[in-house]
């Protein structure tokens, strides 16, 4: 097995990649692709890089489990704190402001890049703890790692992935047992977790908010761009975007609204 991917192996899967995925690899970040490639030929017990691009080219499964291994999953509950202190303090009330004039009490949140479910489970907690009748919520959690949102499905969480969850919180909604802790059933039951690949449409319509945090940053422009407006039809006249804190729309031809509140920056879609 070769040690290294070849210019023309590299070229290639980085354009199969980016042509799947909107994903980028650079010669800054090859490192993490040559690994991975490399180990999905031994789980695989394929001799060439060559017979493994043949199989994810012609097997859709395939191209599926590839695009998982190459992604990077990071997170963690409550991640970054003043986004969801102004989610709290501003997002919502002003979600509920606009939803009194069309009498909508669902408010509908969107965990893009969800990972393994921290975020979209964060999201749900605090939604349950402060929303009252006659206002309900549902969380959509989408990734293109499936092994991601197995994780989420599950609900289970080891001692040390809670740190960061207030007392109150992991009292009220987690269950303790052997090595961690199981989010509750009536939480896990507000959150659906989906396959998506934000290449595509997603689907969705009238979203009052979305998260799609540290994800913009694997593509390139023209990906991160195609991926913004996808989000603004996605959602709410009336609605908010929260990204990563090392992202930013500044330069982009979008529509959304630089948002800066007393706890986070944002970003909002505003149609009179």
């Amino acid at each position: 097995m070769p040690d290294l991917l070849t210019d023309t192996e590299f070229e290639l899967f980085r354009k199969i990649i980016y042509n799947e995925s909107g994903i980028t690899f650079s010669s800054t970040n090859r490192s993490i692709l040559d690994s991975r490639i490399k180990e999905l030929l031994r789980e695989k017990k394929i001799d060439s890089v060559e017979k493994y691009y043949t199989l994810i080219t012609t097997n859709k499964e395939e191209m599926k489990l590839m695009l998982d291994s190459v992604t990077t999953n990071l997170t963690r509950f409550f991640r970054n704190q003043p986004h969801f202190d102004a989610f709290i303090n501003y997002v919502i009330p002003h979600v509920l402001e606009a939803k009194k004039k069309t009498g909508d009490t669902t408010v509908r949140v969107w965990s893009a890049g969800c990972s393994t479910g921290e975020e979209p489970y964060t999201i749900a907690m605090i939604l349950r703890t402060i929303l009252r009748p006659p206002y309900t919520f549902t969380v959509t959690a989408s990734d293109i790692s499936l092994k991601s949102l197995m994780v989420g499905q599950q609900g289970f969480y080891a001692d040390n992935r809670v740190e960061g969850i207030p007392s109150d919180y992991l009292t009220k909604y987690f269950t303790k047992s052997t090595g961690g802790y199981q989010i509750h059933k009536d939480i896990m039951d507000t959150v659906h977790f989906d396959y998506h690949n934000l290449k595509n449409d997603s689907g969705m319509r009238n979203l009052d908010v979305v998260f799609c945090r540290n994800v913009l940053i694997y593509f390139d422009e023209a990906a991160q761009l195609a991926v913004i407006n996808r989000f603004w039809d996605a959602m709410a006249s009336h609605s908010y975007l929260f990204i990563g804190h090392s992202e930013s729309l500044f330069g982009m031809k979008t529509q959304f609204q630089f948002l800066k509140t007393d706890w986070a920056c944002l970003y909002q879609k505003n149609v009179n």
